[in-house]
């Protein structure tokens, strides 16, 4: 890719200011895999350049999958341990900064996703796009069976709220463990849902967002998407119910 100033690329990405990045330049510290030193003005591919010996950070637009684990907040600037501290510390510094993908509280724990293509966030989080996100919950009880279908059905109001939740799917599948399926994204909803109706989440896990699933990602590990689960993604969040277009 052919661009008039590789280091403000390199600045984009988080790799410091851009006379730090001049700096590196200078210094012969970026290279092409054959050894080839860039300078600026260099015609490169983002896949070809490498910073001390290390291939860059994926590229603009690209969306990362992390496995957060319980306890880390999903923020640039609360307290630690932020969920930053898993990912190249550089991705805080990008411009535009690799964002997350809505927030999981610190007290849950799964499938997070951050970008820094901020239209794709902002249609990913819409209220109108309505992409399944699947949890698994832990409760201290098992709420009766019609507390779960009045659940299932959609209609109940929670405090604070002006509208009535949308149905959710919710499927017991162990003692107390249930996995909820939703199709909006309120704040705390999971847990806000299950106390309405007398029960409390013990612990909390994203298992899927739309299309995507954790895998083999082990807690604390991440991953950036490829090109065609990125495609998959958009398209999921395309799909408007007919209901949401009314």
């Amino acid at each position: 890719m052919a661009v008039n100033s590789l280091a403000r690329y390199l600045a984009r990405l988080g790799y410091g200011s851009r006379k730090e990045a001049e700096a590196m330049l200078r210094a012969r510290r970026v290279t092409q895999p054959d050894g080839q030193v860039l300078r600026e003005g260099s015609a490169f591919a983002h896949d070809a350049v490498l910073v001390d010996g290390a291939p860059l950070d994926p590229p603009p637009g690209s969306v990362v999958l992390l496995h957060k684990p319980v306890g880390y907040v999903c923020s640039t600037q609360d307290r630690p341990p932020l969920v930053y501290e898993l990912l190249p510390p550089r991705f805080a510094q990008r411009d535009p900064v690799m964002a997350t993908v809505g927030r999981l509280d610190a007290d849950t724990s799964g499938l997070l996703l951050l970008t820094d293509d901020g239209a794709l966030n902002h249609r990913l989080t819409s209220p109108r796009t309505h992409l399944p996100k699947v949890y698994l919950a832990q409760l201290d009880t098992l709420p009766a069976a019609d507390a779960l279908q009045q659940l299932r059905e959609g209609g109940l109001m929670l405090r604070g709220e002006t509208t009535a939740l949308a149905p959710a799917g919710v499927e017991s599948c162990g003692e107390r463990v249930v996995r909820v399926t939703l199709t909006e994204g309120r704040y705390h909803q999971v847990r806000r849902m299950f106390a309405a109706v007398g029960a409390h989440v013990q612990a909390l896990h994203r298992e899927a967002f739309g299309p995507l699933t954790l895998g083999e990602l082990q807690a604390g590990q991440w991953r950036a998407l490829s090109e065609n689960e990125v495609v998959q993604l958009r398209e999921s969040a395309r799909r408007l119910p007919a209901a949401a277009e009314r």
